[in-house]
């Protein structure tokens, strides 16, 4: 029997699919978290490993000039902070890890390690921290700067920014604590160091405030694509987030980071390698092939993945949906959303582009559970690699009833070949992760 999968649900903290048939009594549920706290007990009663938590901080106008667009299919805004969720969703359940995204670009190290500090204590040693590094400009005009960095600055700044904070997780000895009542001292002093950091963009004394994590450091994940962003996830990562097309994309990319781990020292198996797939679950084969055929040319749909795709920095409205998508320069946020829409065929239009299948899906599953397995199993017999992420596609907005055609109709069957976890043997998320 081959070893388990490990499994993800990414999610934006965000409005549900408010519109549809499937929405919620009460699609305002997302604001107060309610909706969210309960898919991640849903997710932890299913066996999923962590929720990955996105985040964003724009409303973008890219789109035509305008926010008309993105205020109408909301695809990055409105937008509540991840990490308050976290806390909520920690407090609703025992064992699934949470991963939140915070930005080396926005975020201050000190304030970034401090935070994700607090949460691994609240959740008993269960955070993960999504590294990104931003890729708007109207991102960080919010912040007083007027333009991105560069792309592979801004992910030279990653590099520092993890070892930074890194250092400051670690300021503390583990066995700091000793809460000595004879001699009266709480924390050995001794055990607490300051750091001294002198970098080319960070500085810190330290040492970090907080006690020592229950993990000791967080998981941290990744989804570097582009060459600099898989240096860093190579370098710094525990699980990484992929989303190449195709098995033939799949194995070439697992194959490079495994590679790049090894020349940096880093043993390839103490990295989890994950893609993201939205599978498209039905009780026959015709069933869900309708149902992939309705969300993927829902004109809904497409607009919102203009919108999305906009938000990178290149303007979709310049282009015509019904040519091919021309030649142009990448611009410096979102190249490696670009370069995945080329390869999968510059004949094709755009429109066609849009509606053979969601951007973020490695591998185009529809069908029967058992069918959908079948797939996934003779895909990772190829490829390799170490489970999956799973992604409302399509619209892009979460229901409830999708959730459970995943977890209730495509986990049991994972469960049943020995796929999934059936518990959560360790106390902590790394462990979890990680281990057997």
């Amino acid at each position: 029997m081959s070893e388990r999968w490990r499994y993800g649900w990414f999610v934006n903290y965000m409005p549900t699919a408010w519109k549809t048939p499937w929405a919620t009594s009460d699609p305002a549920t997302w604001l107060d978290g309610t909706f969210y706290v309960e898919m991640a007990r849903m997710l932890e009663s299913a066996g999923v490993d962590f929720v990955m938590l996105e985040d964003s901080v724009t409303v973008p106008d890219t789109f035509g000039g305008s926010m008309d667009l993105e205020l109408m299919y909301t695809t990055r805004s409105p937008k509540n902070d991840p990490v308050p969720l976290a806390s909520a969703i920690a407090a609703a359940t025992e064992s699934l890890g949470i991963v939140i995204t915070m930005s080396t670009t926005l975020y201050p190290p000190y304030i970034l390690a401090r935070l994700v500090s607090s949460l691994d204590h609240l959740s008993r040693g269960r955070i993960g921290w999504n590294v990104v590094t931003s890729a708007e400009d109207r991102a960080v005009q919010n912040f007083g700067m007027d333009q991105i960095f560069d792309h592979d600055h801004r992910y030279e700044r990653a590099h520092e920014f993890i070892d930074l904070v890194r250092q400051l997780w670690s300021s503390w000895d583990p066995d700091a604590l000793v809460m000595d009542r004879e001699r009266g001292y709480y924390v050995d002093h001794t055990k607490v160091h300051r750091i001294d950091f002198e970098g080319k963009w960070f500085r810190s004394r330290g040492p970090l405030n907080t006690l020592p994590m229950p993990q000791g450091q967080p998981v941290i994940a990744q989804a570097g694509g582009s060459p600099a962003g898989r240096g860093l996830a190579a370098a710094e990562a525990d699980v990484i987030v992929s989303a190449p097309k195709g098995r033939a994309s799949m194995k070439a990319y697992r194959d490079d980071i495994r590679q790049r781990m090894e020349e940096l020292g880093r043993d390839p198996d103490s990295c989890k390698v994950l893609y993201m797939i939205t599978p498209v679950v039905g009780e026959t084969m015709a069933d869900a092939r309708s149902k992939h055929e309705r969300m993927y040319s829902d004109p809904d749909a497409i607009m919102r993945k203009l919108a999305l795709m906009s938000s990178a920095q290149t303007d979709f409205s310049r282009f015509d949906l019904d040519a091919p998508l021309p030649q142009f320069d990448e611009e410096r946020g979102g190249q490696s959303i670009v370069e995945e829409l080329r390869k999968l065929g510059p004949e094709k239009t755009l429109r066609e582009l849009l509606t053979g299948s969601s951007q973020s899906e490695s591998l185009t599953l529809v069908g029967t559970p058992e069918s959908i397995v079948d797939e996934m199993e003779e895909a990772m017999e190829e490829v390799g690699g170490d489970g999956f992420l799973f992604f409302a596609g399509g619209g892009g907005l979460i229901t409830r009833h999708y959730l459970t055609e995943v977890l209730d109709g495509l986990m049991p069957e994972l469960t049943r070949r020995g796929l999934a976890r059936t518990t959560y043997p360790h106390q902590h998320f790394r462990d979890n992760l990680l281990l057997p």
